[in-house]
C-alpha cells in the first residue's frame, strides 16, 4: 500500500488501532514540550501520578510565556518548573531563552518523531517532517509517563502546491489564504499535509510558519516531508546526523485533495476579531494603525525579522505608530546584530523586547484603546492582546513593515525597499548555556519540587454521579475561544498554578456574574454550560475546562467542539455533549434546569443520552460521541484518578 507521509509517521508510531479514519488509533509518543503557562499543571500532574523519571525519548521545559515579574508568583512558577524538570528528567530553557516552538525545532525536533505538547501550536514541528499534536497539559503528562496517545484515526488533507511565491508575499500569506477559504474550523478531525512542487521553493521556517497556524483551522496538526531543504536546514544547525528523508510514496493518495497555486497569491490580512476574517490587504488599505508588531511562534524565523529591518533601513517610523520587535530567541537577538539588522530596526525607532511569546497572550505590549493594532501573531481572538476592546489584524511581516513606514494599513508592494539579504549568518548562533541537562537519574530522585506560596496541588474532582438536576448557567456563542472562556494576560495567567484563584476570572468578560453563580450552584449539585459551533476553539490552555470544573461545571451541551478543549473536559471528568438536532440550542436559556437520570449507564453503554428540560417536562435529545476510553475516563472522574486506580 502506497502511503503519505503522515500515514508513515503514524503506522510506524501505532501501538494500536488501525489507518482507517474515525477508527481509534493509540501512537506511541517520542518526546514532549511543554511552556510555563501550561507545564505547571503537567508538573503537578507528574506529582499527582507518583512519577519517578520521564519515559519518552526527550520531553523539554520552555519558560517562554509568562515573563513579566511584576510580584513573586510568575518567578515563583519558574523555580517550581526548574525544580520539576530537575526531578522528573526534563530538559529546561530558562526565561529568557526564547520561544519554545522555534527552539525545539532547531535544538531537539527530528524528523520521523511523534510530540506531544501542551501547546496548541506544537503542531508548528509538522514543519521537519514530525507528527506533532497539541493537546492539554493531563494528556502530555501522561505522555511523558509512558502511555501512548489516543485519537480517532484522522482524514488526511492533502494540499498540493505549486509555483512560488511572488515578491512581498510570504508563508504568512499561504496560511492566511487556508484561512480565507476554509474559517476556523475547517480542518477539524484532519490532518493537513502538504506537498507537490511548490514545496521545495519553502524553506523549513516558511514550513514553520504554515504549521504552526494549521491549528487556528482546527486541525489536527500539519505535516510537511523531511527532504532536501529539510537536511539543509538540520546541517545548518550541526544535526545533520537526525535527518531522514520521509516523502510521500509514488501513487500514495489522500481522504481530501485541494491545490494552492503560490505564484498566485497576494498579501492577505485577518481582521478582527478571528484568523478566519481573511480579506486581501488593499481592501482594508489606509486605515489607521497605532502599532505594528513583529514577532511570536507564528513567524519565528530570521528572516521574518531580517525582512522588517531590510524595510526600514534609513527609515523613521512615524511618531503615532509603535513598531514593536519581539525576537523570538535569544540566539535570534544576537543574528541580528551580527548582520546589522538590529541596529537598521532600532534606527527606524522599534522597540526591543525580551524573547517570548510576551504581547502574543497579552503578556504585555497591548495596544492603546480603539487604536488598530498589525500583529504577526497566529490570534486575534477579543481581548487576547491585553486590551479587552482590541482591534487585532493579523498579518505577514511585510505588511507589518510597510504599514509601520506609513501609518496606515499599506500592501507591501506599494513600498519602496531594497531588499539585500534574508539569510542568516552562516553558521547561525547556538548556544545551550540557557539550558538546563536532564540530571542522572540518582540525583534527580533527591530534587524537592521548589512550591511558592501560590501553587497549590491539584483539587480533588469526582466522578459523574448518576443523577443530576442543574441548571444553564451560561450560553456561549459561536466559535467560543479558550481565552473567552478563561482569559490569558499578565493580570490572570501569574495564578495558572492555584486553580481556586484562577476560576476567579472564568467568563469574566462573557458573563461578569457566571464566577458567583457557579458558585451558588455547585454547592447543589453543579451546572451545564451550552455552546454554540466550534465551542473552546483556540488555546490548548486547560484551565479553561478545569477552571469552570472547580466551579461545578459537569455538562457542556453544544453544537461542536474544537478538539483539544473538548479533550480537556473529558480528561476532568466534564461530559461533553452535542444536540440531536441543533434546534433546540435555541430552547436553553439561561436558569433553565436539565434533569440527567441514569447518567453513568449512558455514558458507559449509550451513543444517546434524554434530559429532562425543566420546569416545562419536555425531553431533550442529545448525542454521546465517545471513544471506549473516554467513556473509562469519564466513568473514573478523569485521567488523574483512572491513572491512579490501575497503578494502585
Amino acid at each position: 500500500m502506497a502511503l503519505n507521509v503522515s500515514q508513515k509517521l503514524i503506522e510506524s508510531h501505532l501501538a494500536e488501532g488501525e489507518l482507517t479514519p474515525g477508527a481509534p488509533v493509540a501512537i506511541t509518543v517520542d518526546q514532549t514540550l511543554t511552556q510555563d503557562a501550561t507545564g505547571t499543571l503537567v508538573m503537578l500532574t507528574l506529582e499527582a501520578l507518583g512519577l519517578d523519571r520521564a519515559r519518552t525519548e526527550l520531553s523539554a521545559q520552555y519558560i517562554d510565556h509568562n515573563l513579566i515579574q511584576e510580584d513573586h508568583k510568575n518567578p515563583d512558577d519558574h523555580l517550581f518548573l526548574i525544580s520539576a524538570a530537575r526531578r522528573f528528567g526534563l530538559w529546561c530553557a530558562r526565561p529568557g531563552t526564547g520561544v519554545s516552538h522555534p527552539l525545539h525545532m532547531r535544538y531537539f525536533g527530528r524528523p520521523g518523531a511523534t510530540m506531544l505538547g501542551s501547546d496548541s501550536h506544537t503542531c508548528a514541528a509538522g514543519s521537519l517532517g514530525m507528527l506533532a499534536i497539541g493537546t492539554g497539559g493531563i494528556d502530555v503528562a501522561m505522555a511523558i509517563a509512558g502511555e501512548p496517545y489516543r485519537i480517532a484515526m484522522p482524514e488526511i488533507w492533502g494540499m498540493r502546491l505549486t509555483g512560488e511565491l511572488p515578491d512581498r508575499v510570504s508563508a504568512k500569506d499561504v496560511i492566511l489564504e487556508m484561512l480565507r477559504r476554509h474559517g476556523v474550523s475547517g480542518a477539524n478531525k484532519r490532518i493537513v499535509e502538504y506537498h507537490g512542487p511548490g514545496v521545495a521553493s519553502l524553506s523549513a521556517m516558511d514550513r514553520h510558519v504554515i504549521a504552526n497556524m494549521g491549528m487556528e483551522m482546527g486541525a489536527v496538526t500539519t505535516v510537511f516531508p523531511s527532504d532536501a531543504e529539510t537536511k539543509r536546514f538540520l546541517e545548518s544547525e550541526g544535526r545533520a546526523d537526525v535527518w531522514q528523508e520521509i516523502v510521500a510514496d509514488d501513487g500514495a493518495t489522500y481522504d481530501l485533495e485541494e491545490e494552492i497555486d503560490l505564484s498566485a497569491l497576494e498579501p492577505l490580512i485577518a481582521k478582527p476579531s478571528s484568523p478566519g476574517n481573511v480579506v486581501p490587504v488593499r481592501e482594508v488599505a489606509g486605515e489607521d494603525i497605532y502599532q505594528a508588531y513583529v514577532g511570536s511562534s507564528a513567524n519565528p524565523g530570521f528572516r521574518d525579522f531580517a525582512v522588517v529591518a531590510e524595510m526600514v533601513r534609513g527609515k523613521t517610523t512615524p511618531p503615532h505608530v509603535s513598531l514593536d520587535v519581539n525576537p523570538t530567541t535569544r540566539d535570534l537577538v544576537s543574528d541580528l546584530a551580527r548582520t546589522g539588522q538590529l541596529f537598521d530596526l532600532l534606527g527606524a525607532g522599534a522597540r526591543l523586547h525580551q524573547a517570548g511569546c510576551n504581547g502574543c497572550i497579552g503578556m504585555g505590549q497591548a495596544p492603546a484603546t480603539g487604536r488598530n493594532s498589525l500583529r504577526t501573531v497566529p490570534r486575534n481572538f477579543p481581548g487576547r492582546s491585553g486590551t479587552r476592546e482590541d482591534s487585532v489584524f493579523l498579518c505577514s511581516p511585510e505588511t507589518a513593515a510597510a504599514s509601520a513606514l506609513t501609518g496606515r494599513i499599506t500592501d507591501p508592494r506599494d513600498v519602496e525597499a531594497e531588499i539585500r539579504s534574508t539569510d542568516p549568518p552562516q553558521p547561525p548562533t547556538r548556544s545551550l548555556a540557557s539550558f538546563e541537562q536532564p540530571l542522572p537519574p540518582e540525583q534527580a530522585a533527591k530534587v524537592e519540587l521548589v512550591k511558592g506560596p501560590n501553587i497549590e496541588s491539584l483539587p480533588e474532582l469526582e466522578a459523574l454521579p448518576d443523577e443530576l438536576d442543574i441548571p444553564v448557567l451560561l450560553v456561549a456563542h459561536d466559535d467560543i475561544s479558550t481565552d473567552e472562556i478563561l482569559p490569558a494576560g499578565a493580570e490572570v495567567l501569574p495564578f495558572r498554578s492555584n486553580i481556586p484563584r484562577i476560576a476567579d476570572f472564568a467568563f469574566r468578560d462573557v458573563d461578569p456574574d457566571y464566577v458567583e453563580r457557579a458558585r451558588e450552584a455547585r454547592d447543589a449539585g453543579g451546572h451545564v454550560i451550552v455552546g454554540g459551533r466550534n465551542y473552546g476553539q483556540g488555546s490548548s490552555r486547560e484551565h479553561a475546562a478545569l477552571a469552570p470544573r472547580h466551579l461545578g461545571l459537569r455538562v457542556v451541551a453544544a453544537e461542536s467542539f474544537a478538539r483539544i478543549h473538548r479533550r480537556n473536559l473529558i480528561n476532568y471528568g466534564v461530559l461533553p455533549v452535542t444536540f440531536a438536532d441543533p434546534a433546540d440550542r435555541q430552547r436553553l436559556g439561561r436558569d433553565t434546569r436539565l434533569r440527567f437520570t441514569g447518567l453513568r449507564e449512558a455514558i458507559m453503554g449509550s451513543d444517546h443520552l434524554s434530559a429532562e428540560v425543566l420546569p416545562e417536562g419536555a425531553s431533550l435529545k442529545l448525542i454521546l460521541d465517545l471513544s471506549d476510553e473516554e467513556r473509562d475516563l469519564l466513568a473514573a472522574g478523569g485521567v488523574i484518578a483512572r491513572f491512579r486506580a490501575r497503578e494502585a
